[in-house]
């Protein structure tokens, strides 16, 4: 049976299947509940979140399903320099973004506040709520502390780009390797170079990380149907993680003009850039992504550059002028056709059993 391995069996799911853990309050527990109680893995990225709100967020996923999830935080969340080097990059970022701000009439939004990272209180309350599966992205955690969790019980994956990155991981400990693809929509989460330098497919990834690690590899990027799953596996993928298909639902916290979005001719055209964001993320092609494709040092280190571009998303929004909003997609998004999550559940596992038990 193609739902049968190592995965499902270290996760405690049914199915291979696992949901993109979205953050930037994308992710839901409506949606995460429903995946899982349906014999898949959800997923909820939590890396905005404080060590409250995570906590209140597993404790509402347990009133609703008694199933495993994946609960996702970043390493690395945030790439600031220092003040000065700050200041710099927001007169360049001034000079880049201004024409748009004008457009929109709207003010450009001081210089953000200073950033202190989260992730060390947030991996506080992994070991308080101790999730049956923790994931991270965006660097390497010291193999004391993966061990330290895997003590009390927790699976823990971990997010590659590249092959070397995949070694890294394997050698501090985690269980399982998310491959995540060039294909994918959202950040890319590289860590051991620059995220332009880190664009291997899907595909040539996992066979690439299957033939030097030993553990498990699930495929991450252009993937949203059972034909996909199909095509992972024959590559020696163990488990699927699914991001756009499942951002489309009506489950997820994708306002609705950006799930109308993905189900447009508009999402056969995506772009990486760092324009909106600081880091390099896969999205919808808009009117900034084209102009500033090349701009990469006129934008301000994550996540001040979310904060900047703020303000003029918010504007571009009101005044409906979706051409400047970005919209978060992957390369597969021309595909979708499930606007429930249950019934993207569903044909997804019954395509990929179709194709799989032949």
């Amino acid at each position: 049976m193609w739902n049968k391995n190592r995965i499902t069996e270290l996760l405690g799911i049914e199915y291979p299947i696992l949901q993109g853990p979205f953050g930037g309050g994308l992710s839901t527990v409506e949606l995460t509940t429903t995946v899982s109680n349906l014999g898949g893995l959800g997923g909820f990225g939590a890396y905005t979140l404080s060590p409250q709100e995570i906590y209140d967020i597993h404790k509402e996923i347990q009133t609703k399903t008694d199933k495993p999830y994946n609960l996702n935080l970043w390493v690395n969340d945030h790439d600031i320099i220092d003040e000065e080097h700050t200041k710099e990059q927001y007169q360049k970022a001034i000079e880049t973004f201004k024409p748009y701000f004008d457009l929109l009439d709207t003010d450009i939004p001081a210089l953000p506040p200073s950033f202190e990272s989260r992730f060390q209180n947030q991996l506080n309350v992994i070991f308080d709520i101790k999730p049956k599966v923790f994931s991270f992205m965006f660097g390497l955690m010291d193999e004391n502390i993966i061990e330290d969790v895997h003590q009390q019980g927790t699976i823990v994956l971990g997010n590659a780009t590249t092959l070397n990155e995949a070694i890294a991981l394997e050698k501090t400990g985690v269980d399982i390797i998310v491959a995540s693809g060039f294909e994918s929509g959202g950040h890319r989460p590289s860590f051991l170079d620059q995220a332009e330098l880190s664009t291997t497919g899907t595909f040539a990834l996992i066979q690439l990380i299957k033939d030097h690690v030993k553990i498990p590899v699930v495929a991450a990027g252009g993937i949203a149907n059972g034909r996909g799953i199909a095509g992972a596996f024959q590559l020696g993928a163990e488990a699927v993680q699914i991001g756009t298909a499942f951002l489309a639902t009506e489950e997820s916290g994708a306002l609705p003009i950006h799930r109308a979005f993905l189900f447009s001719d508009a999402a056969r055209s995506t772009t990486l850039t760092r324009a909106y964001t600081g880091r390099l993320g896969r999205g919808i092609t808009t009117k900034i992504s084209r102009d500033v494709l090349a701009a990469t040092d006129k934008t301000l280190p994550f996540p001040l550059q979310t904060h900047f571009m703020g303000a003029l998303r918010k504007a571009a929004l009101e005044q409906k002028k979706n051409d400047l909003v970005f919209f978060w997609a992957g390369q597969i998004a021309p595909l979708l056709k499930h606007k429930k999550a249950s019934t993207l559940m569903k044909s997804l596992i019954e395509e990929a059993s179709e194709l799989l038990n032949k």
